[in-house]
């Protein structure tokens, strides 16, 4: 079979760079569930749109603006995009969502899954579906690290790094701060943290707002290393979805764990049977939803 050392180690490091994103997507899926109890299904299309924003900010800005030198940078776009789609998620939860929150998960799911079909519908009309090439890489981030067992890019050091960070570090302040002990309660006694002045509403908009910005973060992270494009999301957000199941709904450690974990398994399986890495997470959702249908950290309800 000739499997080095070498090669097992140097596919699970791609692995675990697929793996952060699988990570940073289903955290947000998990905090907008965990807290809101929506099954966000536009997640996707909303990783897209921050690729787009980084993207379009690059190449189409200028000209707009009527100065053809001008262009948003990559560490600009890093925080444009989050608080742009932020923003439509907070105008999606005012308008949309917020009007179902008291009937069935299904509910939220169908309207989010229609708001995903016409992103990606708008964006397929307008944009090319194969996908356009992101030049805005910065200078710094380009070339190679040697790890010993292989030369790694260090752009994608710079996107594991970050991600880890972000990722944890929005644990952190949902699980261990009293900001976050304020969003866990006024999800389950609303009216007991509104008896302390707290404005439940507006907490729940913004969470929302926060949990879609996590996945325009991961959409520019993504750009200069996938091809942009409409269905990028689309593609993405089945496996993302497995990830969050897996781990268990709206656990927030548990959907980074998991997914760190599932990118380098997929990693590690187009060593052993290349085969099989599309479908390995799929395989491990249908084992864990017959021995522990709650996920592997959640609780069972």
């Amino acid at each position: 079979m000739g499997m080095s050392v070498q090669t097992v180690l140097s596919q699970v490091m791609l692995g675990l760079n697929n793996g952060v994103f699988y990570a940073i997507l289903s955290l947000g899926l998990a905090v907008i569930f965990g807290l809101l109890n929506i099954v966000n299904f536009v997640h996707g299309a909303l990783y897209m749109l921050g690729a787009y924003v980084a993207l379009l900010g690059f190449t189409m800005l200028g000209p707009l603006l009527g100065k053809p030198d001008f262009h948003l940078n990559y560490w600009a776009a890093l925080i444009v995009a989050p608080l742009v789609v932020g923003a439509l998620g907070v105008l999606i939860e005012k308008t949309m969502l917020r009007r179902l929150r008291k009937f069935d998960h299904l509910y939220g799911l169908l309207l989010t899954f229609g708001l995903a079909l016409i992103i990606q519908g708008v964006f397929t009309n307008y944009f090319n579906v194969s996908g356009d090439a992101y030049d805005g890489k910065p200078e710094s981030l380009s070339g190679v690290v040697d790890l010993g067992f292989m030369l790694f890019p260090k752009y994608r050091v710079w996107v594991i790094g970050i991600s880890l960070a972000v990722c944890f570090g929005t644990w952190f302040v949902i699980e261990r701060t009293k900001l976050g002990s304020y969003l866990r309660a006024g999800t389950e006694n609303p009216e007991l943290v509104k008896a302390f002045g707290i404005n439940v509403p507006l907490m729940i908009t913004l969470t929302y707002g926060f949990g879609v910005g996590l996945a325009a973060f991961a959409g520019v992270l993504a750009a200069p290393i996938y091809s942009v494009s409409p269905v990028m999301g689309s593609e993405m957000i089945i496996t993302v979805f497995a990830v969050v199941v897996i781990g268990g709904m709206g656990s927030i450690m548990g959907s980074i764990l998991t997914g760190l974990l599932l990118g380098m398994v997929e990693g590690f399986t187009k060593v052993v049977y290349a085969p099989a890495s599309s479908t390995v997470i799929f395989l491990i959702m249908v084992l864990v939803l017959l021995v522990k249908p709650a996920g592997l950290f959640g609780k069972e309800a």
